[in-house]
């Protein structure tokens, strides 16, 4: 009898370690994660740092005064650290909001804008790039989905929580 009530504590205590080390497996995982900003998010060789983020009602470009579409822009100021041995190329991010409604950083007519990241971003070895990037978006709280910069099918992601505030 003793022998079958060890067979049970067993089969019991099965299910709930492959449970626990799935967990493990998702927690551990960058993907996953969500950070705030100012926190450092390590992913792969790239270490990313939201530094500030301020609301604009109108910008100024090279083409001349450049008001919003959807509210209003967000500018966010990053820096991004190459840890690795090898250049990494970054793409254009993306911003969520609470919904799951992706708007991808804009591309043009932000040239005026102090600080810009540009459109062509390498990051050497060893080398930090600081600099600002920019969304047109309803006024709210985002999150910024940043990537290792790794092929798209092997991308290594994770987010940062970009609060709303006026100031």
């Amino acid at each position: 009898m003793h022998c079958y009530r060890g067979r049970h504590v067993r089969i019991l205590l099965l299910p709930a370690l492959v449970l626990l080390a799935a967990c493990r497996q998702t927690g551990d995982s960058p993907a996953g994660n969500t950070y705030s900003m100012g926190e450092r998010v390590h992913l792969g060789p790239l270490t990313y740092n939201v530094l500030e983020s301020e609301w604009r009602s109108q910008l100024n470009s090279t083409t001349g005064l450049r008001t919003p579409q959807k509210g209003r822009f967000l500018l966010i100021k990053l820096s991004i650290t190459n840890g690795g041995s090898g250049d990494v190329g970054l793409p254009l991010l993306f911003l969520e909001d609470a919904k799951g409604q992706s708007y991808r950083e804009l591309d043009e007519g932000v040239d005026g804008v102090e600080h810009w990241l540009g459109l062509l971003r390498n990051v050497s070895p060893a080398e930090t790039e600081q600099g600002v990037i920019v969304f047109d978006v309803p006024p709210g709280a985002y999150k910024l989905r940043v990537s290792d910069g790794g092929d798209i099918r092997n991308e290594k992601t994770a987010t940062i929580e970009i609060p709303y505030e006026i100031r």
